[in-house]
């Protein structure tokens, strides 16, 4: 029997649900590894984030987005893994896409943690 493992994902930033198209991005490790030599490497901290493409729906909270500087992302996957992001900030520079009412969001933080 399959498993499913694509399709709809949730977003929710301070209780507040997005409504998103396609899906999310979360990282999976929270360091970057660089082999310098077989079996020595360095590490690099990566900031945690999420990205998702969201619908600019009538009741977006914009103001809630573009002002918050601490807000906590919580995105649960279709597969049932959930990654939440504290202290949370939109990041690089929403624009809002007339052809299709979507814009692109990313938000970096100070913690991401799969649940």
């Amino acid at each position: 029997m399959g498993q499913r493992v694509a399709g709809t994902c949730y977003v929710k930033v301070d209780g507040a649900q997005l409504t998103i198209t396609g899906g999310c991005e979360a990282p999976l490790m929270d360091v970057k590894r660089e082999s310098i030599l077989p079996g020595l490497y360095k590490e690099e901290q990566l900031t945690p984030y999420v990205k998702v493409t969201a619908v600019h729906t009538p009741d977006f909270p914009l103001k809630q987005l573009t002002t918050g500087t601490d807000m906590t992302v919580t995105c649960e996957f279709n597969n049932g893994k959930v990654y939440v992001l504290s202290g949370a900030y939109l990041v690089d520079e929403p624009a809002l896409s007339g052809d299709d009412g979507t814009v692109e969001l990313q938000f970096d933080g100070l913690k991401g943690v799969w649940q």
